[in-house]
C-alpha cells in the first residue's frame, strides 16, 4: 500500500452522529436520553416530541447517516482505501458505547472519529469529545482495554462541504419565478446556541464576539454567497441567521431568527429568498421542521417565495473529502508534511483540540483533545 492510501496508524473510522428515534415509542426515551439529568418532566418531552410525531415519530437523520455510511465505504474501496467504518450514537441506537465495545473486540486499537459536526462550539465538538470519554470510561470499568481515539479536524471549509451547498443554492434559484429570481436574498441559517457559549467557542485566541463559531460561518456564507455572484454574475445581498433556538426565555441565544429575517426581508421589499443550512451536514429534523415545515409556512403567510437549498448529506464529494482528511491526519500521525485542504480566510482547523477550547460550563472529561486522559 503506498503512503497516499495507507491509513495507519488507524484502523478503523468511527462515524459519530446525534441519533435520533426511529418511530413514535421511540420519541420521549430518546428526548429522555437528549435531556437528561436537566430534570424536564416527561408531559413537557411530549410537547417537545410534537415535530417528531409529525413525520410519524421518525427523524431522518440515522436512515441519512446509513447513506453517509455507504458512501464512505465505497469511497474508500474505490480508492483502496482499506479501513473499517463503524458508526455510533450520542443518544439513540447504535448507541456510542456499544459500538466502541464492537470495535474493542474487533481488535481496533486506533481510532479516528467523523463527528457529524463541521464547526467549533462546545455542543458540535466538546460535547462528541465528552461523550467519548464517558464511553471509553465504561470500556475500562467493564475490564476493556480502551482504544485511542482521535477526531477529525472540523470540515467547514473543505472544499468537498462547500461546494456541494454552492450546486444546491444555485439549483434553488433556478427553481425560483424567472421574475423574482435576479432580486432573490440568500440567508445562511444554522442552529442558534446561547451568546455566552458561542462567544467561548473555539481556541481560547479565537474566544469574544461570536467566537470561532460566528467566524467560522461568516466565512463559508461569503464564499458560498462569492462562487454564487461568480456563477450568476449576480451581487445578492445575504445574511447569517439563526433556527431551531431551545432555551429559557431568559438567557441569550444567537439572532436574528428566520422567521423573524423573513418577516424583516418580506417588509423591506426582498422579492425572494433562497435559504441555505450551512450548519447542519444533512436534511435532519431541524431542517425540515424549522425550515421546510415553519419557516416555509412562515415565508408563505407574507406571500415571500422562498426556496431552501439542499444540505452536503451523502454526496460524493463530502465522502471523498473525509477519506482525504483521514489520510492527512494518518501520515500526519506519522511525522509528514502533507497539504491541508480548505477554502477562505481561516485556513485548516487544528487536530488536536487545545485545553480551553469550547469549554464546558462544567468541567468534564473530554477524549481526542490536548487535554483527553486516554491520550
Amino acid at each position: 500500500m503506498s503512503d497516499e492510501r495507507d491509513p495507519a496508524p488507524y484502523d478503523a473510522l468511527l462515524l459519530l452522529s446525534f441519533g435520533g428515534p426511529e418511530g413514535p415509542d421511540d420519541v420521549v426515551p430518546f428526548l429522555e436520553n437528549v435531556t437528561r439529568g436537566r430534570g424536564i418532566p416527561t408531559e413537557r418531552l411530549k410537547e417537545v416530541g410534537q415535530h417528531y410525531f409529525l413525520f410519524g415519530g421518525v427523524s431522518p437523520i440515522n436512515d441519512q447517516n446509513r447513506a453517509l455510511l455507504d458512501a464512505l465505504r465505497k469511497d474508500f474501496a474505490e480508492h483502496a482505501l482499506d479501513l473499517p467504518v463503524y458508526w455510533g450514537n450520542r443518544n439513540w441506537a447504535p448507541y456510542l458505547l456499544d459500538t466502541l465495545r464492537e470495535m474493542v473486540r474487533d481488535g481496533r486499537r486506533r481510532i479516528l472519529t467523523l463527528a457529524t459536526s463541521a464547526y467549533a462550539s462546545y455542543s458540535g465538538c466538546r460535547q462528541y469529545r465528552e461523550n467519548l470519554a464517558d464511553a471509553l470510561a465504561a470500556l475500562a470499568a467493564e475490564g476493556l482495554e480502551p482504544p485511542r481515539v482521535d477526531k477529525l479536524r472540523h470540515f467547514f471549509n473543505h472544499p468537498g462541504f462547500v461546494r456541494p451547498m454552492i450546486d444546491g443554492v444555485l439549483a434553488s434559484l433556478a427553481d425560483l419565478p424567472e421574475d423574482v429570481r435576479a432580486g432573490a436574498h440568500l440567508a445562511f441559517t444554522t442552529h442558534s446556541i446561547p451568546t455566552a457559549s458561542a462567544d467561548a467557542s473555539g481556541t481560547v485566541a479565537d474566544h469574544g464576539d461570536g467566537g470561532a463559531y460566528v467566524r467560522q460561518h461568516l466565512d463559508v456564507a461569503r464564499l458560498i454567497a462569492g462562487a454564487v455572484r461568480e456563477a450568476t454574475g449576480v451581487e445578492r445581498p445575504w445574511e447569517l441567521v439563526y433556527q431551531s433556538r431551545s432555551g429559557a426565555p431568559h438567557i441569550p441565544w444567537l439572532e436574528p431568527d428566520i422567521c423573524d429575517h423573513l418577516e424583516e426581508l418580506h417588509g423591506s421589499g426582498a422579492p425572494a429568498v433562497v435559504m441555505v443550512p450551512i450548519g447542519f451536514v444533512s436534511d435532519h429534523m431541524e431542517v425540515l421542521y424549522d425550515l421546510d415545515t415553519e419557516a416555509t409556512a412562515k415565508a408563505a403567510e407574507l406571500g415571500l417565495p422562498v426556496r431552501r437549498s439542499a444540505t452536503v448529506g451523502a454526496d460524493p464529494r463530502f465522502a471523498a473529502a473525509v477519506r482525504e482528511l483521514v489520510l492527512e491526519r494518518a501520515a500526519t500521525e506519522r511525522g509528514l508534511s502533507v497539504p491541508r485542504c480548505a477554502l477562505g480566510s481561516l485556513g485548516p482547523s487544528h487536530d488536536l483540540c487545545p485545553v480551553g477550547c469550547c469549554p464546558a460550563r462544567s468541567p468534564k472529561p473530554a477524549a481526542a483533545g490536548a487535554d483527553s486522559p486516554y491520550a
